[in-house]
C-alpha cells in the first residue's frame, strides 16, 4: 500500500488536485462561486471541466458519469466516455462545461411516485459542487443532484441540500442575537456507522431468499448462535481482515474516512464507523461505502449482507446517524463546554432539538420505515418504534433546574478508580451511554440509532435539519420580537428555555427503552409507537408535515405526496416477493425433500415391519413429519390465496396494509413449520444450507 496520506483522495478531484490542474484565478473563482451559491459563468465551467477531464484521463478514466441517488435507495450512473471526433478521422479526449453542469438521463423508469406519467421521460441532473468528483472503475463520477422536467425533487440529495440551508438559515439568525457575527457558514455534521454481515458465497449461491430478498425466509436456529458473546469485538479471522484492508484502502482513495472497524455481537456481524463530515458529503460517502463493501466482499468470495434483518434470532444490524451542528469556525453548536448549566447558547439549542423530536415523532419514525427495518425495530437489538431521547443525569438535572427555576449545583468531576495501580486514573463522563434509546446525546452530538443499515443516511437526516430548523425559526421569531419591544433580553431568553422545556418533557427518557414497562409509561405519556411501515406513513401526509416542509422549503406537498407513495409501493413490492419467493422454495424444494425422507423412512418401516422387527420411533417421527407436511401444504397455499388478493386494492396506502395484515402473519406461520421441519428431516435430505453453516462459513 502507497504512504497512507498519498493514498487518501488520491481518486477525488478536490482542492489538492484543483490546485494543481487549475490556474490560480480560476481556483478561486470556483471556490468564490460556491461559497456564495452562485451559478457557473460557462467560461469558469469549461475551464474547471477542462481541468477536471485531464486530471481523470491521468488517473486512467475513460468515461465520465453524473452520479446520482433517485429514490430507489441506490445510486444511478449513465457512462459516456470522453471521446470525440478530431476532425481529421481521428479522435480526442473532450469534456465540456455544459456537459459538466447538466445531464439529461432517461427518468421514466425511476421511480417519481405519480409526480411525472411514465411516457415523461425527460430528467435532469445538476452537478453540486459541494460534493468533490471522483473516479470509480476508470469512471469519472460526478455528483448531482436529479429532479424532473418541471423541477420536482426526484432523488435524496435535493431536499437534503435544502434542509442543510435551511438549518443554516435559522441557526445563523440564533447565533447573531448572541452576537456572533464572524460565524458565516452553520452545517450539520454526521458520522454513519455501518452494520454489516459478510458470509461465504457458496452457501449464498445456495439460498435463494438470500438471492432475491437479501434476507433468510427460514431457517431453524443454530445450536451455537451470538449466545455467548465471544464475536463482539473479538479477534477479526484472517479471511475477513483481508476484506477490511481492501475496503479500507479503496474507500481511502475515495477520500472516504474509513475509522473504525470490529466484529459486532452477531456471529459474521461487523462494523465499520468513519469520521464525522457534513451531512452532505456523509451521505454521499456512505452510498459509497455500501457499493464497496458489496463488490470487494465477491472479489474475495464472500457476499455482504445489508439486509436489516438477515437472520431471525440473532442481532440484525441497523445505522447509527451520529448527528451534530458545526461552523465554519470550528464550533460545535451541541458541545456543553465546562458549565452547560452556564451555556445559554448551548441550552437554546439543545431545548431546539428537544422540541423538535417532541413535535415530529411521527416524521423521525416515517424517516426509517420499510419492510425490512420493522423486522429489527423493537427486537430488543435496536430501539422500539417508540421515539425518546436519551440526555443522561447530568443534562437531565440541569434541565430539571431551568424547570423549576431554582439553582443548579454542579457535580464535581470524578476520576475512575479501576483497582490496578498500574493503570492511571481518568476522568469520569459526565453521563453513561444508553444504547437502548432511539435517540441519544452523547456528548457533543446526538446518535439516532433507528436508521436501517441498507437505508440511505439523507432521510434521516433531511428530517432532523428540518424539524430543527423550524424550531430554531421560532426561537428566533420570538428572540427578535423581544429585542423589537426593548424586551429584556436575558429574561426573554431563560422564559423560552424554561417554557419549551416544561412543554416538551415527556421525550425524555433515561431508562430501558427495551422493557414492557416503558411500553406503558410511553403510552401514558402520548408518545407514538408506530410499529410497521403503514402505521406510520398514514401520518406523513398529514397539515402539520406539509406545512413544516413546505414553510423550510424542503418539500413540496406533491413531493412529499410521491415519496410516501414510494415507500408504500416498496413496502408491499418487498412483501409481495418476499411471500412468492416462500411460495416457490417450499413447492420446488422443501416439499419434495419431505416427501423423499418420508418415504425412505416409510421403506424402513414397512421392510422393520416384514422383519417383526419394532418400529415405534419410526412411526412416530414419520408421524410428526406428516402433520407437519399437511400443516406445510395448508399454510402454503392460504399464502398464495392471501397473496393473490393484494392486486384488487385500489391504492398504495390499502395495498400496504393488506399485506401488513394479511400477508406478515401468514408468512411467520409458514415460517415456524418449515423452521421444525428442518430440525426433523435428515440434514442430507435438507435443500439449504442452515444457520449454522452460513454463519460459521468464514474462516
Amino acid at each position: 500500500m502507497k504512504n497512507l496520506p498519498d493514498l487518501f483522495a488520491s481518486m477525488v478531484f478536490g482542492d489538492r488536485a484543483m490546485k494543481e490542474k487549475m490556474p490560480q484565478d480560476v481556483y478561486k473563482a470556483l471556490k468564490r462561486t460556491v461559497a456564495r451559491g452562485e451559478a457557473l459563468d460557462p467560461d469558469l465551467a469549461n475551464a474547471v471541466a477542462n481541468a477536471m477531464k485531464d486530471w481523470a484521463v491521468e488517473r486512467g478514466a475513460t468515461h465520465f458519469t453524473h452520479w446520482f441517488q433517485p429514490l430507489t435507495g441506490v445510486t444511478a450512473e449513465k457512462h459516456d466516455s470522453f471521446i470525440s471526433p478530431d476532425g481529421e478521422g481521428g479522435a480526442m479526449m473532450k469534456f465540456s462545461g455544459k456537459a459538466l453542469i447538466k445531464g439529461e438521463p432517461d427518468a421514466s423508469s425511476l421511480p417519481s411516485g405519480g409526480l411525472r406519467a411514465t411516457f415523461e421521460a425527460r430528467g435532469y441532473t445538476a452537478w453540486d459542487p459541494t460534493s468533490y468528483a471522483f473516479i470509480k472503475n476508470n469512471t469519472l463520477c460526478i455528483p448531482t443532484a436529479f429532479c424532473s422536467f418541471s423541477g420536482d425533487a426526484l432523488d435524496k440529495k435535493t431536499p437534503l441540500l435544502r434542509s442543510m440551508e435551511a438549518l443554516e438559515t435559522q441557526a445563523l439568525r440564533i447565533l447573531r442575537l448572541f452576537g456572533n457575527t464572524t460565524v458565516r457558514r452553520v452545517l450539520s455534521s454526521v458520522g454513519a456507522e455501518q452494520e454489516y454481515f459478510l458470509i461465504d458465497k457458496s452457501v449464498y449461491d445456495r439460498r435463494p431468499d438470500l438471492i432475491f430478498c437479501n434476507r433468510t425466509l427460514f431457517g431453524a436456529r443454530s445450536p451455537k448462535s451470538q449466545e455467548m458473546e465471544n464475536h463482539y469485538f473479538g479477534t477479526i479471522k484472517p479471511r475477513v481482515q483481508e476484506f477490511m484492508s481492501e475496503l479500507d484502502e479503496e474507500l481511502w482513495k475515495l477520500g472516504v474516512f474509513a475509522k473504525t472497524e470490529h466484529n459486532e455481537t452477531a456471529p459474521a456481524q461487523h462494523e465499520l464507523a468513519p469520521v464525522f463530515t457534513t451531512a452532505n458529503l456523509a451521505t454521499d460517502h456512505n452510498q459509497l461505502t455500501m457499493e464497496m463493501m458489496k463488490r470487494i466482499a465477491s472479489k474475495h468470495g464472500l457476499v455482504c449482507l445489508l439486509h436489516e434483518k438477515p437472520f431471525e434470532g440473532v442481532n440484525g444490524s441497523g445505522k447509527h446517524n451520529n448527528w451534530s451542528l458545526t461552523t465554519d469556525t470550528g464550533i460545535n453548536l451541541l458541545e456543553p463546554g465546562d458549565t452547560p448549566s452556564q451555556n445559554a447558547q448551548f441550552l437554546l439549542f439543545l431545548s431546539a432539538v428537544i422540541k423538535a423530536v417532541n413535535e415530529h415523532q411521527d416524521l423521525l419514525r416515517i424517516s426509517v420505515a420499510d419492510a425490512a427495518n420493522d423486522h429489527r425495530l423493537g427486537a430488543d437489538e435496536a430501539p422500539p418504534a417508540i421515539i425518546s431521547m436519551f440526555l443522561g443525569e447530568e443534562l437531565t438535572d440541569i434541565l430539571d433546574a431551568i424547570e423549576q427555576e431554582r439553582l443548579y449545583e454542579e457535580r464535581e468531576r470524578s476520576s475512575m478508580e479501576i483497582g490496578a495501580t498500574v493503570l492511571p486514573k481518568f476522568p469520569r463522563d459526565a453521563t453513561d451511554r444508553n444504547r437502548t434509546s432511539p435517540f441519544a446525546f452523547t456528548g457533543n452530538k446526538f446518535e439516532f440509532r433507528m436508521v436501517g443499515s441498507s437505508q440511505s443516511v439523507a432521510s434521516p437526516n433531511i428530517v432532523l435539519n428540518t424539524i430543527v430548523a423550524d424550531t430554531l425559526m421560532q426561537f428566533a421569531d420570538t428572540l427578535e420580537a423581544s429585542l423589537e419591544t426593548s424586551c429584556n433580553f436575558g429574561e426573554t431568553l431563560n422564559c423560552l428555555i424554561r417554557d419549551t422545556l416544561r412543554e416538551n418533557r415527556r421525550i425524555i427518557f433515561n431508562g430501558n427503552n427495551y422493557s414492557d414497562e416503558w411500553k406503558e409509561e410511553a403510552g401514558r405519556r402520548g408518545l407514538l409507537n408506530l410499529k410497521t411501515t403503514p402505521d406510520a406513513l398514514e401520518y406523513f401526509t398529514s397539515e402539520k408535515n406539509i406545512r413544516l416542509f413546505s414553510r423550510q422549503h424542503v418539500f413540496t406537498e406533491s413531493e412529499i405526496r410521491s415519496r410516501c407513495e414510494i415507500i408504500l409501493d416498496n413496502y408491499r413490492m418487498t412483501l409481495e416477493t418476499e411471500a412468492h419467493t416462500m411460495i416457490s422454495m417450499v413447492r420446488r424444494d422443501i416439499t419434495p425433500a419431505l416427501f423423499t425422507y418420508e418415504n425412505e423412512l416409510a421403506e424402513l418401516i414397512d421392510r422393520k415391519t416384514r422383519l417383526t422387527v419394532p418400529a415405534d420411533a419410526e412411526r412416530k417421527v414419520l408421524e410428526r413429519l406428516a402433520l407437519l407436511g399437511s400443516a406445510l401444504i395448508e399454510r402454503t397455499d392460504d399464502l398464495e390465496s392471501a397473496l393473490s388478493e393484494i392486486a384488487d386494492c385500489r391504492s398504495a396506502f390499502d395495498a400496504a396494509c393488506r399485506c401488513r395484515d394479511e400477508l406478515t402473519g401468514r408468512m411467520n406461520a409458514l415460517r415456524e413449520t418449515v423452521d421444525a421441519l428442518e430440525a426433523s428431516v435428515a440434514s442430507k435430505y435438507w435443500p439449504y444450507p442452515s444457520y449454522g453453516e452460513i454463519l460459521y462459513s468464514v474462516n
